[in-house]
C-alpha cells in the first residue's frame, strides 16, 4: 500500500511521470519513421523511390507543425490555462496520427498529400507538448536538481525512440517491407502516448501559479494542497502572491525577446543557439536515418537495421550519466566536451566510411573498418544524450523569469523545430550525394557547436535565478557576451564549492518567485 501511495498517491510523482510520458511521445516520433523511410509499400503508396527527396520533405514537415505549434500552445497555456492546452495537444496529437495512419488506406491518389497533413498537424500538437509541458512540470515540481530531474524525465524521450523503432522492427521482419502493416502498425501503435495521457490528465492539479496570476487565489490554493500539503499550501500561497505583485509591474512580450533593442534579447540569443546546436550535432538526422548510417559504413539492411537498435538501447543506458553529471560537473562542461568528443567521433567516421565504401579496391575487410565505425558511432551518440539531449530544454527554465518563462519555452520549441525541418530534410539529400562526406560536415558543425558554446553559453547550474540574471546584466556592463570576460569568467563553471545534490542554488524553485 505504501508504494502504491508513493508513486500513484503523490501528485508530484504523477507529475514527473506525465510529463516524462508526454516527452516519451515526439522520441516514438523519431524512432517511427526511421523504417517506414525505407518500406517498399509505403514508398509505393506515396509514390516516391527511397531517394527521391520528398522522403526527407514527409519527415520535415513534421517539425514545421512543432514550431506553430508551440506558439499557438503557448498562448492558450497563458489565457486558459496550462491543463486546456496540454489537453488540447495530445487531442491534436491524436488526430494528426490517425490521418497519417490512414494515408493511402484503400487508395492511392491524395496520399501523399493526406500523409503531409497528418504530419503536420501531428507536430502542431507535439510542438504545444514540448512547449507547455516544461513549463507546467517545472511550476508544479521544485524537489531535487533541476538538472537531474529533467535529464530523468528526457531518458524517456529515448525510451520512447526504442519503442517506436523495436516496434518497427519486428513488424518488418514479421510481415516484411512490401507489407502496408509493416509501417502503418507502428504509426497508429503511437495512440498509447496521448490516449494514456489524456485519461490521466485529470488527476492532475492546475498550476497554481497560473491561478495566482489569473486572480483565482482559493483554486491556486487547492492546487497547492493537493501538490504539497495544507501545511506547506498556507506558506506558498503567500510566496506566489508576492512574486504576482512584484511581477505585475513587469510584463515581458516577444518584442522584448526577439529585437536586438529588447531587454531579453541576450537571453532569447542563448536559448536559440542551443537549440541551433544542438540540431547541428546531427543527432535529428541520427535518430531519424539510423539504418542508413550504418549501410554507409558497410552493413547490409538487416544489420544496419539491428545495429540502429543497439545504438539506441546503448544511448538509452548512456543517458543515465547525464543526470548523474550535470549537476555536478554542470551543462556547459558536458555540451563543450560533448561536441568536441562527438566531432572526434564524426572525423574518425569520415575515414572508415570512406574506407569501407573502397574497401573492395583497398582490399580491406569489411568488418575491419564497420566495427570500429560502430563503435565510434555508439560512442558519440551517447556523447550527445549525456552533453546535449536535455540541456537546451532546461537552460531557458534557468535564465528567464516567470513572466516570460512560457514565451521562453515557445521560442525554444520554434527554433527547435525550424532547425532540424532543416537538418532532416537536408539529410537524405546528403546520404545521396555526399555520402561518407556527410560525416565530415556534422564533424565540422559540431566544432562550431562546441567553440559556441564555449564562447558564449554562461554555466547557469548550481546557481538561482537571481545569479543567472547578473550574468546578462554584467555583460551589459562589460558590453561583451563572452562568458570569460563578464566577471572575469565566473561563468565558466559551477559556483566553487556547489557541485552535488546539496547546492542550494540547484535547489532554488522554478515554482513561483523571479528567482526562478
Amino acid at each position: 500500500m505504501s508504494f502504491v501511495q508513493k508513486y500513484i498517491g503523490d501528485k508530484k510523482t504523477e507529475v514527473v511521470l506525465f510529463s516524462s510520458t508526454a516527452i516519451a511521445l515526439y522520441g516514438y516520433d523519431q524512432g517511427m519513421m526511421s523504417l517506414i523511410n525505407t518500406n517498399y509499400d509505403y514508398l509505393d503508396t506515396m509514390g516516391i523511390s527511397e531517394e527521391n527527396p520528398l522522403v526527407g520533405v514527409i519527415v520535415s514537415v513534421y517539425y514545421l507543425g512543432t514550431a506553430v505549434g508551440a506558439v499557438l500552445a503557448s498562448y492558450l497555456a497563458d489565457a486558459r490555462g496550462r491543463k486546456p492546452s496540454i489537453f488540447a495537444c495530445l487531442a491534436v496529437t491524436a488526430l494528426g496520427n490517425l490521418i497519417m495512419f490512414i494515408a493511402g488506406l484503400g487508395f492511392r491518389q491524395g496520399a501523399m498529400a493526406l500523409m503531409f497533413v497528418g504530419r503536420i498537424v501531428m507536430g502542431l500538437g507535439v510542438g504545444g507538448i514540448d512547449a507547455v509541458i516544461p513549463v507546467y512540470s517545472s511550476e508544479l515540481n521544485e524537489e531535487g536538481g533541476r538538472g537531474k530531474a529533467l535529464a530523468k524525465e528526457f531518458q524517456s524521450n529515448i525510451f520512447g525512440l526504442n519503442m517506436a523503432f523495436a516496434i518497427n522492427l519486428g513488424v518488418t521482419n514479421g510481415l516484411g517491407k512490401t507489407n502496408q502493416w509493416a509501417w502503418r502498425i507502428p504509426i497508429i501503435a503511437m495512440q498509447i502516448y496521448p490516449v494514456l495521457l489524456l485519461s490521466f490528465i485529470y488527476r492532475l492539479p492546475e498550476s497554481p501559479r497560473w491561478w495566482i496570476f489569473h486572480d483565482h487565489e482559493d483554486d491556486a490554493h487547492v492546487s497547492l494542497v493537493d501538490i504539497y500539503g495544507k501545511d506547506e499550501a498556507d506558506g506558498k500561497i503567500e510566496e506566489l502572491k508576492q512574486a504576482a505583485k512584484e511581477e505585475s509591474a513587469s510584463s515581458i512580450g516577444y518584442s522584448d525577446m526577439i529585437f536586438p533593442s529588447g531587454q531579453q534579447f541576450h537571453e532569447t540569443m542563448v536559448t536559440v543557439m542551443g537549440q541551433v546546436n544542438q540540431a547541428l550535432t546531427g543527432y535529428g538526422a541520427v535518430s531519424v536515418y539510423g539504418p542508413q548510417i550504418f549501410e554507409l559504413l558497410g552493413f547490409d539492411v538487416s544489420t544496419a537495421e539491428y545495429l540502429t537498435q543497439g545504438n539506441y538501447i546503448s544511448y538509452f543506458f548512456l543517458m543515465t550519466f547525464a543526470w548523474l553529471l550535470i549537476d555536478r560537473v554542470g551543462r556547459r562542461f558536458l555540451m563543450v566536451t560533448g561536441a568536441f568528443g562527438i566531432a572526434v567521433c564524426f572525423l574518425i567516421l569520415t575515414v572508415l566510411g570512406g574506407l569501407a565504401m573502397n574497401s573492395k579496391e583497398l582490399g580491406i575487410p569489411n568488418m575491419a573498418v564497420s566495427v570500429p565505425g560502430s563503435i565510434a558511432l555508439y560512442v558519440a551518440t551517447g556523447l550527445f544524450g549525456i552533453g546535449w539531449l536535455s540541456q537546451v530544454w532546461l537552460i531557458p527554465t534557468e535564465i528567464f523569469p516567470s513572466t516570460s518563462r512560457a514565451q521562453g519555452s515557445a521560442i525554444s520549441v520554434i527554433i527547435w523545430g525550424l532547425a532540424n525541418f532543416a537538418v532532416t530534410l537536408l539529410t537524405p539529400i546528403g546520404f545521396n550525394n555526399l555520402d561518407y562526406w556527410i560525416f565530415l560536415v556534422f564533424a565540422v558543425t559540431n566544432l562550431f557547436a562546441g567553440w559556441w558554446t564555449w564562447a558564449y553559453s554562461p554555466e547557469t547550474g548550481g546557481r538561482s535565478f537571481e545569479d543567472n540574471q547578473q550574468f546578462f546584466t554584467d555583460s551589459k556592463e562589460h558590453n561583451t557576451w563572452l562568458v570569460t570576460r563578464v566577471n572575469n569568467g565566473e561563468f565558466r563553471h559551477m559556483p566553487r564549492g556547489k557541485g552535488g545534490d546539496g547546492v542550494e542554488g540547484e535547489r532554488q524553485p522554478l515554482l513561483a518567485v523571479d528567482g526562478a
